[in-house]
Formats: C-alpha cells, sequence, structure tokens
C-alpha cells in the first residue's frame, strides 16, 4: 500500500487538507472557506467550532479522494490568533482573536516601557499582532462567560484547539513555532516565561505543554476518520513553510508571495541580533529541532497588483503583467513604493502612503505594471540584505512560493536584483507540504527530510544578463523610499 500523510493547514481564510505520498504526490486535497467576523471596527474573529468542522470536512474529503489510509497528520495554521475553552465540556469560551485583530493596541502602546525586556525574551515587538494580550483581553472580558474555575480553562492558539479536538481532549499541547509567537515564550531558554505570563496575568497552567515539532502530539480519535491517525508534526505557518522548502541551515531563506510577503532567513543554533524592523523567531532544523530565524513582513506584495486591477482599473488579469512588464526594455526611471498601508520592514513607517515617482508624458500603464512588480523584488532585496547584515548568515539562494511566483518575468527580475539563484518549486502550497513532511519524517514514511525533498523539483532562475541594471537600479528605488518616508513625516 503507498505510504501517506495527511497534511492540515488551517489558514485565515479557509482550511486546505492534502494527502500527500511517500513520493510527493498531492493524491487528495479538500478545502473549506471560513467565516470572518467583524465586531467592531478593527476587531477579527473565528468561530472555533466552525474552524474545527470546517477543517474536518477538508480532510474527510482530501482522504475520501485519495483513496489511502494516511499514516500521521501534520498540522500548521494561523500563527498568533488565540481562544480559551473549558476542559470539562470542550467548549470554546466566545470566538478566537485573530492575529489582525488590533483592539489591544493601547495596552500594547502602554507596555512601551517593557518594550527591550519583551524583546530580550521573546524576539518579538509590543503589538497586538502576537498572542499574549489578546489572551490578556479573553481573560479579562470573556472568563465569566465559563462555569468553574481557573482551572477549568485552558488556552491556545488554533493548532492546539484542532490537537485537543482530535485527540477528544486528550492532549493540549503546541510547539516551539507557534509558542515563540505567543510573546509568552522565552526563546532563549525555550519555555515559558515566568515573568511575561505575570505581565499579562496568565497563567501557566493555562497553556499547552510545548512538544518538538516534529514528534508525537497524540492520537487523532477514531470517531474523525474512521481510524486512528497519530499527530506526528506541527508547526506555524510562515516557519512550516521555510521546512517545506528545505531551508533547514543558515542562510538558507524562503519568501512568500502573497497579499504581502513573508521572509524568513534560518540563521541556525545562534540567536541572532535582530533589530531594523526583524522579528527573531524559532523554525526548524532537517530533524524538526529547534533553531533560530530572522522574519520580516512587507505588507503590500500582490495586494499592489490587484490594486492596478480593482483600484485602477488599468489590468483585467494578474496574469497579464507579465507580458506588460517585458514590454519595457526598461522601468524608464518609474519607481511605486506600495505603502498602501504603511512601510513595513525595515523602514517600519506606519504613517507612509503610496507613492509614484518618475511620472513623464511617455508614462503607460505599462510603466505603472512594471513598477508594482519591481517594487515586490526590492523590498523583499532591502529586507534579505538586512537580515544577512544582522545574522552574519550568508545568502546563497532564495526558495518562493505563493501565487505570484506563477510570473516568470518577476522571479528572473528577483534573481537580478539580489544576485543569488531564487528557486521555485513544482508545488507552491509549501505550508501544507512542510506540516505534512514533519509528521511524515516522525512516522517514517520518509527516513529524513532530504528524502523528503527529493521527489520535489525546482525551476531555478539564476542571475542574469541584466542583473547590472537591475541591481543599479535599486539607488532609484531607495530614492523614492525616502521620498515616501519624507513625506510622511512632513507633518
Amino acid at each position: 500500500m503507498t505510504r501517506s500523510v495527511l497534511a492540515i493547514d488551517q489558514g485565515t481564510t479557509g482550511s486546505t487538507c492534502l494527502v500527500i505520498t511517500e513520493d510527493g504526490r498531492i493524491a487528495g486535497r479538500g478545502y473549506r472557506e471560513i467565516t470572518q467576523h467583524f465586531p467592531e471596527p478593527g476587531w477579527v474573529e473565528h468561530d472555533p467550532e466552525e474552524i474545527f468542522s470546517r477543517t474536518l470536512d477538508a480532510a474527510r474529503e482530501a482522504i475520501a479522494q485519495s483513496g489511502l489510509r494516511p499514516e500521521a497528520i501534520g498540522i500548521t495554521n494561523q500563527r498568533e490568533t488565540v481562544l480559551l475553552w473549558n476542559r470539562a465540556t470542550g467548549a470554546p469560551i466566545g470566538r478566537a482573536i485573530v492575529w489582525q485583530d488590533r483592539r489591544t493596541a493601547a495596552r500594547c502602546a502602554a507596555l512601551a516601557p517593557q518594550r527591550d525586556t519583551v524583546y530580550a525574551a521573546t524576539g518579538l515587538v509590543t503589538d497586538p499582532y502576537f498572542s499574549a494580550s489578546k489572551l490578556e483581553w479573553l481573560l479579562q472580558h470573556r472568563l465569566g462567560a465559563s462555569p468553574g474555575s481557573i482551572d477549568d480553562i485552558a488556552a491556545g492558539t488554533i493548532d492546539s484547539w484542532l490537537i485537543w479536538k482530535l485527540t477528544n481532549g486528550a492532549v493540549h499541547a503546541t510547539d516551539p513555532t507557534n509558542a515563540s509567537r505567543t510573546m509568552l515564550y522565552d526563546i532563549n531558554k525555550m519555555n515559558w516565561s515566568p515573568p511575561l505570563c505575570a505581565l499579562f496575568g496568565v497563567s501557566e497552567s493555562l497553556l499547552p505543554e510545548v512538544r518538538p515539532s516534529s514528534g508525537a502530539f497524540g492520537i487523532a480519535a477514531a470517531n474523525h476518520f474512521g481510524f486512528e491517525i497519530p499527530i506526528l508534526g506541527v508547526a506555524g505557518d510562515q516557519q512550516a513553510a521555510l521546512f517545506g522548502q528545505g531551508c533547514w541551515t543558515p542562510g538558507t531563506s524562503k519568501n512568500t508571495y502573497g497579499t504581502g510577503a513573508f521572509l524568513l532567513l534560518n540563521t541556525g543554533a545562534i540567536r541572532p541580533p535582530g533589530g531594523g524592523g526583524m522579528l527573531t523567531t524559532i523554525a526548524c532544523d532537517a530533524t524538526g529541532a529547534p533553531v533560530y530565524a530572522l522574519e520580516a513582513s512587507i505588507f503590500i506584495a500582490g495586494a499592489a497588483v490587484q490594486w492596478l486591477r480593482d483600484g485602477l482599473g488599468i489590468i483585467s488579469r494578474a496574469s497579464e503583467t507579465e507580458a506588460m512588464a517585458r514590454s519595457l526594455r526598461s522601468n524608464e526611471g518609474v519607481y511605486f513604493v506600495p505603502a498602501l498601508t504603511g512601510l513595513g520592514a525595515p523602514e517600519w513607517e506606519a504613517n507612509a502612503r503610496g507613492t509614484i515617482v518618475g511620472l513623464t508624458r511617455g508614462t503607460t500603464r505599462e510603466h505603472f505594471v512594471r513598477a508594482a512588480l519591481e517594487a515586490m523584488c526590492y523590498g523583499t532585496a532591502d529586507v534579505l540584505h538586512a537580515m544577512r547584515g544582522a545574522s552574519g548568515a550568508p545568502l546563497d539562494v532564495l526558495r518562493v512560493d505563493g501565487g505570484a511566483t506563477q510570473n516568470a518575468w518577476l522571479m528572473q527580475f528577483q534573481a537580478d536584483v539580489l544576485g543569488v539563484p531564487v528557486e521555485r518549486p513544482d508545488v507552491i502550497e509549501t505550508t501544507a507540504m512542510g506540516a505534512g513532511a514533519l509528521a511524515g519524517i516522525a512516522a517514517g514514511v520518509w527516513p529524513d527530510a532530504h528524502a523528503f525533498l527529493a521527489s520535489r523539483e525546482y525551476q531555478r532562475f539564476l542571475p542574469g544578463d541584466g542583473a547590472a541594471a537591475a541591481q543599479q537600479s535599486l539607488a532609484g528605488w531607495h530614492r523614492a523610499v525616502r521620498a515616501a518616508v519624507r513625506w510622511a513625516r512632513d507633518t
């Protein structure tokens, strides 16, 4: 019988489940959307029971489509989203607060005096993005909705919730990659931080046990799939994608080109200094053991192309952009800084706004398109160079995933700007693949991580004849970014 694993990718807008065979083939796929709740401006919530039921439906569909009996489950999840539930009844205490939620912005601003202490322990900035202030809010505002004492309450991120539900309440656990995003986990000591738990009023008894990313997380009970399946792999979505891309050694990196762009650089066993708008987080080595990584977010990537389509109407489909960019020999001095929601790393200027410079009477819609694509590559180059400087790790290759990577012109320009190869995998669902790999290695479906990667194929984009010109064009980009930042601060 063909050996296989079930990969569960529980994301912000839906759950994708894949059955992955030992030869790397996707034998079954299921997807279910989940509802977004916006009870107040800036608030974003999910229904935990809906998350579980929709995930279960997607997983059952993938298994049925494959006709296989997976030997292990790997789970990856939207990070930082957090919830409370009753241990005795298994019922959630209200909705989960999603990572995008900003209701605790004032609380995080008040934590400014503790900023350095928090960063030293966690590698994170005091921002509502992370779980701790959300959990504090839940304990202050929702705890009265549950009968019993604090000892009856469990807290966790979405991976912990899925593990609890799949094991019918037998296991309350998470892994280091998810724990490192809570702002309650000391990434130096690799355990929950008593001082930070005290700062946010979170009893450690509420929190899940932290277990290795590739290892035992209990058994999914037979009532869910008709047979028992061990849960053997867990990682947060971006770290799972890093693992799924084979970025296990220092200097290996990946970029996910989605609405925004998420860059992670594996820095190895020694924690890098970070700073400069970069976060330090926990990732996995080839065995699933914890290592350090630098992470940065570019707020607008593919969303800039969406804006060209939906806001300006100068394209009808994103697929048109490749031919339009190729139609120009250069950008002819036109640069677009897509700060439509502020600038992320490395500038971190919340008041910046979208800026287009270099327009002339000869500027066409093709220039706008090319400038939007180039901006993704320039922003990626800036962040990766900052990461390399902060960590001392080499930058040998960039592995990529996400919808925009289908644009071959974009990938070639990225290689030219960076001056290093860019590699695009044959399967771009690297988040689910990474979770499946972590589980499959523990189950023996693959003897090691290299055997898992052996079935993958990559298209390689090498720096070409345009590399010198592309790298020279970075000076114009930096000038445009300075203009956007100066405009934001000239009040």
